[in-house]
């Protein structure tokens, strides 16, 4: 089988579109068409299905998607090895992270490695902690930094770095002159919460079962999907929330947010670097790893 038919089928899957997937891989539509119907007569059995406006892949299209990766990918691995041995170290290197890695750790780190090798094209995902390691697993990212050690037994998780996680409130909140609060106050104030999967969220509800409350009784008025939503919430006066330090370090400079002390609770939440287990991590791979170990 011909690995650029592999790499157009792959894109209509990915895609769910013969038209979306021919702009992607500089191609008319008919061309795609025929790559894709070479493939079935190759392999004699139908791999696309046309429901609608949407393709979906088959069975035997699933099973040939799983491995047409593989094999892209270790075109590109043998392509980068050979680019490392000759000191041209060249290619495509996608990162994942979870929001606050991703927004405060990861881009200065990514620009260093940019200029030691010109040659790489890094591309970085942001999503929650959840979707990162999913994509992780299935293979469409090769490392991500999150702020959630995974549970998965498939993954392998190293520290790299640390945040701190403080309690918000607006300036005008009658706890923005406290010293400090009790953990059991929170319960009784409107929570902003990250959405569930995210790393967040993750580290303040263990925090707190830990002190013996039940994140359930948090009175929860919203659930975002990023850090900068829940920082415009508190903003807005819809309510509190725990959230990064980094994320919220010039809003308590400036005073548009101020940050409470709550009493015996320290919420220190290390930043893991993940990576599938047992995956031999190609050259561009281990050239970021040597780079953030550096």
């Amino acid at each position: 089988m011909d690995i650029r038919r592999l790499e157009v089928f792959c894109k209509v899957v990915e895609l769910k579109s013969f038209t979306r997937a021919a702009d992607a891989v500089l191609l008319s539509q008919p061309s795609v068409s025929e790559h894709v119907r070479s493939l079935e007569e190759t392999l004699g059995v139908k791999l696309l299905d046309r429901l609608g406006r949407e393709v979906l892949p088959t069975g035997a299209g699933r099973i040939l998607h799983r491995y047409a990766r593989r094999i892209i990918q270790l075109r590109d691995e043998a392509e980068q090895a050979i680019d490392q041995f000759r000191g041209t170290l060249s290619g495509h290197l996608p990162l994942g992270a979870s929001t606050i890695p991703g927004a405060y750790l990861l881009p200065a780190r990514i620009e260093a490695f940019r200029e030691k090798f010109p040659g790489i094209r890094t591309t970085l995902k942001i999503a929650g902690t959840a979707r990162i390691v999913d994509e992780i697993l299935r293979g469409d990212l090769e490392l991500g930094v999150v702020g959630a050690r995974p549970r998965d037994p498939r993954l392998e998780a190293r520290q790299i770095s640390s945040d701190e996680l403080v309690l918000a409130v607006y300036p005008g909140h009658p706890w923005a002159k406290r010293g400090a609060v009790a953990p059991e106050e929170l319960a009784g104030q409107n929570f902003i919460l990250r959405e569930p999967g995210s790393g967040t969220r993750s580290v303040m509800t263990d925090a707190l079962k830990e002190r013996g409350i039940d994140p359930a009784a948090l009175t929860v008025v919203a659930e975002v999907g990023s850090t900068e939503a829940v920082r415009q919430s508190i903003k807005a006066r819809l309510g509190v929330s725990i959230l990064s330090l980094r994320a919220v370090a010039e809003d308590i400079e400036r005073g548009t947010l101020v940050r409470v002390p709550v009493e015996g609770l320290e919420l220190v939440r290390p930043f893991y670097l993940v990576q599938r287990k047992g995956r031999e991590p190609s050259p561009l791979a281990l050239a970021f790893l040597e780079h953030l170990e550096g």
